[in-house]
């Protein structure tokens, strides 16, 4: 079958009829025409229908040898740089469309997907591992262009670096049994973003060797509509359906989630591995998940911070704050920002290489600055569209109130130097939504963790990170005893 359309996404997704709980109600009905998922639905669709584009559509897909239908390009396992390049070029397709603002456009977990299906071979002939499924898996995502998302994270009951807790009944989502038919999963995993908004769930264990029991230890993908599986959500963040109040929330609330296994049994072709800490550790480790997860994530950054960019310029254009030299300063921080992040990204194509399994990976050292470096800038970019917009950050009025009587009063007092007043407040109304609204505090959040605890972050990068050279150079001019 190859690539789908929106419409085929919809339909498929409204006919699982996932097991979602919001505000204490289970959510029935069409998912797709729920308050608090229409709109994320309606923007995934449009992906979908972009990669139909006739115009584009051989940016956007890729055709297997021996096969006719095209594929989505986020599942193609690149084999040289141009591949890399080729791959990053659709990935700014689909941030661009939605200006970066998806951290889970289907193009993340393909990508995923793919790096798995890349190093498969890590868990050949190794104890409870089952490298053909993740294969067979990643074909049937291509041939069926299905949609995935994930959850690395378990609950967090006690973050001592001393904890050792353990219960009678799971807390965190672990296998508490194995039978004929497949693996049994009991417990809870967190922060499933999308979560029961997709085709499948993946789940990828990476426990810590020292501390982590062998249950612990499994990865599998199964369909979201599995029984025993529940999608816990949280308060919907969609402030409403008019694009003019909430411009963002209203297309871009992706929703996360609690996802609870009750006795979940996952199918023995399901499963990826199982019972195996040292497998679980190499597999993220050694395989080409986080190179591939990186270059992914940092093109769709790039992508929104020039979002965030021309916000800001056009707020600085609306109310002529242009000449001062604070204003510039401000804007300087992020433009070095944006070209910062690009220069890593080529870097990080510039220096591929091909790895033992034939891939040609993205170097990892510039993609993990990247991930250091963007949790720290992005709430400071959202802090200066704050402090350039000022109080006009504060007195909004609704689409409603310009259709009322005092549309005059709004015309008048709330026009901008090069604006009239509907479309000033259009654009305040962004830059409050992408900044200060419980949507955009929760992108702020999103972006600071979205591949864990910066300090984790930056010290891998300080372990992983090549010094001696430059020790043995200062060794060299002192003259110094090794």
């Amino acid at each position: 079958m190859g690539i789908i359309n929106g419409e085929n996404f919809i339909e498929r997704l409204d006919k699982m009829e996932n097991e979602i709980w919001l505000d204490g109600d289970k959510v029935s009905g069409k998912i797709s025409e729920h308050p608090a998922f229409k709109g994320i639905l309606q923007s995934k669709a449009s992906l979908y229908d972009l990669q139909n584009d006739p115009s584009i559509i051989d940016e956007m897909t890729f055709i297997l040898p021996n096969k006719n239908e095209p594929i989505g390009l986020s599942y193609l396992q690149p084999k040289s740089k141009a591949d890399l390049k080729r791959r990053r070029k659709m990935i700014q397709h689909w941030a661009k469309s939605t200006h970066g603002m998806l951290g889970r456009s289907p193009d993340y977990m393909n990508t995923a997907l793919m790096s798995f299906a890349s190093s498969a071979s890590i868990l050949q002939g190794r104890e409870n591992s089952f490298p053909e499924n993740i294969v067979s898996l990643y074909e049937r995502a291509m041939e069926q262009d299905l949609s995935f998302t994930h959850t690395f994270i378990t609950p967090q009951i006690n973050r001592s670096q001393h904890y050792f807790g353990s219960t009678s009944d799971p807390i965190s989502a672990r296998v508490i049994d194995t039978n004929e038919k497949g693996i049994v999963i009991m417990g809870a995993r967190l922060l499933a973003t999308q979560g029961g908004l997709t085709d499948e769930l993946i789940i990828i264990s990476s426990p810590s060797l020292l501390f982590s029991e062998k249950e612990d230890a499994f990865a599998f993908s199964i369909p979201s509509n599995t029984k025993g599986l529940k999608f816990i959500c949280r308060e919907s963040f969609v402030g409403g359906d008019s694009l003019f109040n909430h411009p963002l929330s209203s297309r871009y609330e992706e929703m996360d989630s609690i996802v609870v296994f009750d006795n979940v049994i996952v199918p023995w072709d399901r499963v990826f591995f199982y019972n195996n800490i040292e497998v679980a550790a190499d597999f993220l480790n050694y395989g080409s998940f986080q190179n591939f997860a990186y270059h992914q994530v940092v093109t769709r950054q790039i992508v929104k911070t020039e979002f965030i960019l021309g916000v800001a310029e056009l707020i600085v254009e609306t109310i002529n704050v242009g000449e001062y030299g604070h204003i510039q300063e401000k804007l300087s921080e992020i433009i070095i920002g944006l070209e910062t992040m690009k220069a890593l990204l080529e870097k990080s194509e510039n220096d591929a290489e091909t790895d033992q399994f034939g891939i040609m990976r993205p170097s990892i050292i510039p993609l993990h600055v990247a991930s250091v470096i963007f949790p720290k800038i992005y709430p400071r970019f959202c802090e200066i569209i704050q402090l350039i917009g000022a109080s006009g950050m504060v007195s909004l009025p609704t689409q409603k109130d310009f259709d009322s009587d005092i549309k005059s009063d709004l015309e008048r007092y709330l026009q901008g130097t090069s604006k009239i007043a509907e479309d000033r407040v259009k654009i305040f109304r962004l830059a409050w939504d992408l900044t200060m609204s419980s949507f955009g505090t929760r992108e702020t959040q999103y972006e600071r963790y979205f591949f864990g605890d910066p300090v984790r972050l930056a010290s891998g990068l300080y372990r992983n990170y090549k010094k001696d050279k430059y020790v043995e150079e200062i060794n060299r001019f002192l003259n110094l005893n090794n």
